[in-house]
Parts: structure tokens; sequence; C-alpha cells
């Protein structure tokens, strides 16, 4: 550590290199002892005591008066240059010493050749260890995407995203259901609608909904269908294949639709079809009950993440407008149904509304349902409960707005339009009594209790296929049985007069043959008649001369 106060030079000569006969010096300023870097000569000389003699070319800003590095031929070594007029070195040109003064013995360098130094910066190391890592890294990505190229995804993410080796990400599917909410043009939106139909003895009427299938507006290949063939005991499943076979294999490309499903489940429903067991009041509540268990089923089998809109269908529809689904989706509404009617002979008057099941509540079916037992459901039409409801189908209008809305309780099964999210926020058909309501009835009832909002259209009327209910029969059984009576009156009639005529005849026939007879005769014999008549007229004529001569005599 002795101080001195002469500055200091360091002489690096590179002997017998490459680089000493390259034009260029390693320069180590005093202001940047820290840093060492190659520059080029210019073409100022060094002036210092080891330089002159050899004249080398040092860049300008190494001429300092303070410190130097001169490139020299035969030696490597640090040298002190004692300055005259100076005693202390420059506290700015001391390379951080605190004191100006450089320290001793801080330098111990062969004079014969060059030592760089033994360690490497952090810095550097780890920049070299993170390069070495990402080639590595790129290697076995390459290396692997030419062994496994069917499975990049899981192969860049390291398995991550997998919950198996043998997890295959084609199996995976994501469901946005932000974009299912339903709106009023699902058509332009391309909304996906679900079309549940539950069939059961339903064979008569297939041909006639598959031609409203047909003819359906809304796009085909939105439209997905969904059957449920439960306790059949005739052809339905077969003559079912078989129109599904013929109309997705139509040569009109907007006739095939979208994904078709074929759900059977019994429930041992042990009521018959005909109309008098299915609308008896006996097994209304055990009917409504099962009716409720078979919808469930077939809506929870069938329904899909990308479902907008679920549509109700029975398959008896008889006349109904092709628009419908476009129709009841404008409205934008949770739940809603139309009005539906049903054709009757004239004798029976014409017509008749037929779904009594969508309704508003009243005060007298409230108190009604509070005196009745827990299990207890409530039908609509039966005297035994007397609601007194505004009923849906008796405020039709012919002539009323079709689009006008009505705020409903309970709705009807025969056409039902829903937001696929009324179901899956838990609302479904109740297979039990539900504020003494099942089926369609406390499906409306349970999606009011869920804020949903359940309207009907009084004016826009779909038709029923005509049905005789038990009344409608008696009174056609009547009505044949006095046909039979009046037809057999007339014949009865008819063989008297034909008696009658047989034994007397026809006076007015006889008087007609002997007209007949006397012309006859009269033609047979001409020429006797006009000699009988000329002499008639002569005999006339002689008397009346006779007569005239005798008045002459008694004049005279």
């Amino acid at each position: 550590g002795q101080r001195t106060k002469r500055k200091v030079v360091f002489h690096l000569t590179y002997q017998n290199t490459k680089h000493a006969r390259s034009r260029s010096h390693l320069i180590l300023c005093s202001a940047h002892l820290s840093q060492a870097r190659r520059v080029r000569q210019h073409g100022k000389s060094c002036d210092c005591d080891w330089c002159q003699p050899q004249r080398l070319s040092v860049p300008h800003h190494a001429s300092s008066p303070t410190a130097r590095l001169c490139v020299g031929k035969d030696f490597l070594m640090p040298s002190y240059a004692s300055l005259a007029d100076s005693k202390m070195m420059p506290r700015h040109h001391a390379s951080g010493f605190s004191n100006g003064y450089p320290r001793g013995n801080t330098f111990d360098i062969s004079p014969h050749r060059f030592q760089p130094r033994t360690s490497v910066p952090a810095n550097r190391r780890r920049r070299k260890l993170l390069v070495r890592l990402g080639a590595v890294a790129v290697v076995l990505l390459v290396l692997g995407l030419w062994l496994w190229p069917s499975n990049p995804i899981s192969l860049v993410s390291f398995g991550l995203l997998s919950s198996s080796a043998d997890l295959e990400l084609e199996t995976v599917r994501y469901f946005d259901l932000t974009n299912v909410q339903g709106t009023a043009r699902g058509w332009e939106r391309e909304e996906r609608i679900l079309l549940c139909v539950p069939l059961r003895d339903a064979e008569p009427h297939l041909p006639m909904f598959f031609s409203h299938l047909r003819n359906f507006t809304y796009p085909h290949h939105l439209i997905d269908l969904a059957f449920l063939v439960s306790d059949s005991k005739d052809r339905t499943l077969e003559v079912l294949s078989e129109n599904l076979e013929k109309i997705q294999a139509d040569q009109d490309a907007k006739q095939p639709y979208g994904e078709i499903s074929i759900i059977e489940k019994d429930f041992g429903q042990k009521v018959n079809q005909d109309v008098e067991s299915r609308h008896g009041f006996a097994a209304q509540a055990s009917r409504r009950k099962l009716m409720a268990q078979a919808r469930n089923w077939l809506l929870s089998a069938a329904l899909r993440p990308y479902h907008s809109w679920v549509y109700w269908r029975d398959v008896d529809v008889e006349t109904a407008p092709f628009t419908i689904l476009e129709d009841l989706m404008r409205h934008n509404k949770d739940v809603i149904v139309p009005n539906v009617w049903r054709p009757l002979p004239d004798w029976l008057g014409g017509e008749q509304p037929y779904d009594l099941n969508s309704w508003q509540e009243s005060e007298t079916a409230l108190a009604l349902a509070d005196t009745l037992d827990e299990d207890a459901v409530i039908v609509e039409g039966y005297a035994e409960y007397a609601t007194w409801r505004p009923h849906l189908a008796y405020l039709r209008d012919p002539y009323g707005d079709p689009d006008m809305e009505m705020e409903i309780d309970g709705v009807g099964g025969v056409s039902i339009l829903a937001k696929a999210k009324v179901f899956r926020t838990g609302v479904h058909f109740p297979a039990f009594s539900f504020q003494k309501h099942a089926e369609t009835e406390g499906f409306g009832k349970m999606a009011r209790r869920m804020q949903y909002s359940v309207v009907g259209l009084p004016h826009y009327v779909i038709w029923h296929l005509y049905e005789p209910s038990v009344d409608d029969i008696r009174h056609m059984e009547e009505m044949e049985q006095e046909r039979i009576a009046r037809e057999e009156e007339e014949q009865e009639k008819k063989a008297k007069e034909q008696k009658i005529k047989e034994e007397f005849g026809d006076a007015n026939t006889q008087w007609e043959k002997d007209k007949q007879e006397m012309r006859q005769q009269q033609q047979q014999k001409p020429g006797d008649g006009s000699s009988g008549s000329r002499q008639g007229a002569a005999a006339k004529a002689a008397g009346a001369a006779a007569g005239g001569a005798k008045a002459g005599e008694g004049a005279s």
C-alpha cells in the first residue's frame, strides 16, 4: 500500500500473436477503468515515456495527462510515470480512489503474458444459460412435433390441459351459454330450436304431422327433432322411422332437419287413448302426472347446450300457420302459447274451443285450492272444479289482432314455445301437485313463480283435430237412429202405394186409355160421318123453304 504522486500508465504488449500485427489497441483510460474495448487507432501519437521511441498511435481520448494505456512490443507490465508539476492525481481521474492516490502493490501482472479476468460477470453467465436453455427447448419442441403431429396442443401445454395421457382434445367441447339466450329474430341469428313431440299410439296422425314439418318456414337445419314413443300398441315407431327417412333423404336441400332423436320409454300408462278415457275426470290427475314424467324425460335427454328455444307440439294438430315459429318467437317472451280450437260438424255448431288449460288465475280458484288436499290436482273444464277463471280460448275474436297478448298462469300443452333458459334454470313439468296443479298447468305456475313472462295469444288460433267427445258420440248415435227410422218409414210408404196401384189401378190411366180408343174409332170411319152431315144439311134447307112459302100465302 505505498501511495505515490505519480500517474498510472499500463503498458500492455501482445508479443508474437496475431493481435500484435493488427492495427488495434486495447485502451484503458483512468475515467473508465471498469470497461475495456477494442478501438481502431487514430492519427494522434502517444507522448508518454515508454512510447516516445516507438511513436505508436492511440485514440484521441487515450492521451489523457493522467493515465494512458499504451501498447509496447516486448513486455506487459504496469509502470508509473512521474509528473514534475503535479503532486497529486486529480480526484476526478482517480478511478475510484477516495484520496486521489493510487494504491500501491495493487497490480501483479506478468510482464511476458496477458492474463484475462478469471471470473465471468454474473449477468453474462445468466444470459448464456438462458440462451442454452432456450435452444434446448426449441429442439425438444421441434422433435416433439415431428414425433407426435396429431396432438400438438397437448405437447405445448406439457399435459397441463389434459386430465390423463389418453385424453384427446378433440373430445372436449366448449359452449358459451351467453349466446343462447333466445331473441325475437332467432332465424336471423341462427338460433337453434329443439322440437319435442310426445307420441303414444299416434300412427294415424303421423302423415299429417310430417306434412306440417315440410311446410315450416323456419330454417330446417336450425331445428332439431326429438320424439318420445311410450306405451304404444300400434306401429308408431315404424311409421315414424319411415317418415323421418323420407324427409331426411329429400332432394330439396331445405327439407332435411338437424339432429334427430328417438327415445323409447314406457311409463305404465293404463288409460286408453279413446276420448272418453283420456278426458274423463277420474283419470285426469294420474294421467297428467305420467304425462309430466314423459315430457321431463324427453326434455332432459334431448336438450343440448346450443339450443336457444324449445317448442312443444302435439302430433294431432290439424291446421296451423306455416310461420308459427317466427310468429311466436317475434314476441320475445319466455313462454308463449297460441289459442287452440277445433272444428265440429255443422250439426254441432261448426267450431268449438279445445284447449282450456290456458287461463288466468282467479280468486275463486285460489280459495278452492286452499280447501283441497296437498296432492290434489285441479283440472279445467269439469263441473267438479268450478274455478271461474278467464280462459284464453273463450276470449277469441275472429277479427281481433293476432299479436294481442294476454298474461296467463296456466298453459296448455298443444303448442308451447319457451326459451331454453327457462328449463335450464329449473322450471319443468311437475309430476306432482305444485300449487294444486300438474304437467303443463303446473309448468306455467312454476314459470310465473320464477318471474318469467308467460303469455297467450287469444286471437292467434290453431286448429286441433276433431275428436268427438262422449256427448258427441251419444248425440251422433241418436241422430243415426233417427235417420234409420226415417228411411224405414219412407220405404214402408212406397210399398203401400205400389200395392194400391196394383190392386185398384189408376183412374187417370184408364181414362187416357178410353180416350185413345175413341179417337182411333173415329179415324177408322171418316166417309159415313160426311154423308150424314150432308143429308142433315139438305133437310134443314128444305124445311126452311117450305116455311117461307107458307108465310107468303098468309100475307097475300
